[in-house]
């Protein structure tokens, strides 16, 4: 039996269909140049990716801001519920809704002398039927009724005698100072209407509708307006009292919003502290309109802002406004996950706790190993900042980098702005005074919608400036407010009446 090798036995070989050198060539250069050309793909992918990224950052930063993460008004946030702390964290917090214990109560209580009094009693005895009218008096049950009386106008008639004398002369009485016309409303009408426009914001309409529906007197919207018009040109000499104040004020608060007058933007500036407010209404934002309000140029104490830039043309000492800065660090470290502005947030909200404690044991600056701790800490924190956001790209002026890199260029060149508080206790933490005396030009913009002229925005807001003023000090408004009818004006405690 014969075996076969396995062995070809003709003249042809295995390694005959092998491709030759030449293709192998051309197939490696299209193997490479598929390669090339995927390359390139991934990297336009890439850079479109990168490109993604950014735009999905930059506008889950627009979805996620809001008044307590960013700049932005609460009126901005339209009907948006704000997030509240879920019932886990409520508990963490230890507070439980409503009035928290220890804290002070408010109701209604009896007084000692009421107006009236109206004795009520039994007129037969429920079980035998016998009269009661000289019967005993073993107990008395007191209750009180609070109401208004009926209101209606208090009208005074003044009789301006003419009298003749002996020579022949006739001699006509002195008219008062409030009986203007035979038919006139008085200060405390005028008061009213001044305190219900620009204290409690009622549009004119409303106004008239509540004089006559409430108070039983029928008053035009003209004579409203007039009314008004009165109150606000009567404090000039208000006006210049509390802007010499504020110039030597040891703090001062400053800020500006936009208002529309005439159709046009105007910018609403004030000044401010804790006992003092002045707030005027001007066609312009920088530095023009903040030296027409007359008191950053000249006082010598530290002003309160929130960075922007104009107010660092003043040669004076600044205080940067830490709410806003509590607010941006939010949006870094809660919106784009960054440790460091956590870490921050906690460094500010722990020195200020240090600062109010230390003031009220009587001291005037941190120690010089807290104020160390606080220095080298945040220095700390801002270099971790810098290293996790690296400068955005030339000519970009929005997105997530941009913001953490203006917010981190602030915190880094300006800290000694930033941490003043700590070294200075004249110095306060935030610009919130200066953002709640200006809140409620915001509320009248957002009921009337505009002035019709730049003097009527004016008089409201010398008006507003006089009403917010009377409140820091525990003066009664209306009482305030009457006196600028009756030719007399109510001052700051502290000044010299001449």
């Amino acid at each position: 039996m014969r075996v076969s090798s396995g062995i070809p036995t003709d003249d042809s070989s295995p390694f005959d269909d092998r491709p030759s050198y030449e293709e192998l060539s051309e197939q490696l250069a299209a193997v490479e140049l598929v390669a090339e050309t995927r390359a390139e793909r991934i990297d336009e992918l890439e850079v479109r990716n990168l490109a993604l990224e950014s735009r999905i950052a930059d506008l889950e930063q627009r979805l996620g801001r809001n008044p307590r993460n960013s700049s932005m008004p609460p009126s901005q946030e339209g009907f948006r519920k704000p997030p509240s702390p879920s019932r886990a964290e409520r508990r963490t917090e230890q507070r439980r809704q409503g009035k928290q214990p220890g804290a002070p109560g408010a109701n209604l209580t009896q007084v000692v002398d009421p107006d009236v009094v109206i004795n009520h009693s039994p007129g037969a005895c429920t079980h035998c039927g016998a009269d009661l009218s000289d019967a005993e008096v073993i107990g008395v049950e007191r209750r009180q009724v609070f109401d208004l009386p009926q209101i209606h106008p208090f009208v005074t008639e003044h009789r301006i005698e003419r009298r003749r004398c002996r020579c022949g002369c006739e001699v006509k009485a002195a008219i008062p100072a409030n009986a203007t016309a035979p038919a006139c409303y008085g200060p405390g009408v005028r008061a009213l209407a001044s305190y219900f426009a620009v204290h409690q914001h009622l549009p004119y309409d409303r106004m008239a509708q509540l004089f006559g529906d409430v108070l039983c007197m029928e008053v035009s919207t003209g004579a409203l307006v007039q009314m008004v018009t009165e109150a606000g040109a009567s404090l000039g000499l208000f006006q210049d009292v509390v802007r010499d104040l504020l110039q030597d004020a040891p703090a001062v608060h400053f800020d500006e919003t936009g208002g529309r007058v005439a159709g046009k933007l105007h910018w609403v500036h004030v000044a401010s502290s804790a006992l003092l407010t002045l707030i005027d209404c001007h066609e312009r934002r920088g530095r023009v309109a903040m030296d027409d309000l007359g008191v950053i140029a000249k006082m010598q104490g530290i002003a309160v802002h929130d960075g922007w830039r104009p107010y660092r043309s003043y040669d004076v000492v600044h205080q940067l406004c830490n709410a806003h800065h509590l607010r941006e660090l939010a949006s870094v470290g809660v919106v784009w996950n960054q440790a460091w502005a956590n870490e921050l947030i906690a460094l500010l909200v722990e020195a200020k706790d240090a600062v109010d404690a230390a003031r009220a044991t009587g001291q005037t600056t941190l120690s010089p190993s807290a104020l160390h701790s606080v220095r080298t800490r945040y220095g700390t924190l801002i270099a971790r900042g810098l290293g996790a956001n690296p400068a955005p790209a030339v000519g970009r002026r929005h997105g997530r980098a941009r913001t953490a890199a203006n917010l981190l260029k602030r915190l880094d060149t300006e800290r000694a702005d930033v941490l003043r508080f700590t070294t200075n206790f004249d110095s306060p933490f935030d610009n919130n005074q200066a953002e709640r005396d200006v809140r409620m030009v915001k509320l009248q913009q957002k009921i009337s919608g505009s002035w019709r002229t730049l003097s009527g925005a004016r008089n409201y807001t010398a008006i507003r400036s006089y009403i917010s003023t009377m409140k820091k000090q525990d003066h009664d408004v209306l009482a305030g407010l009457r006196l600028l009818f009756e030719g007399d004006v109510w001052l700051p405690s502290g000044v010299a009446r001449t």
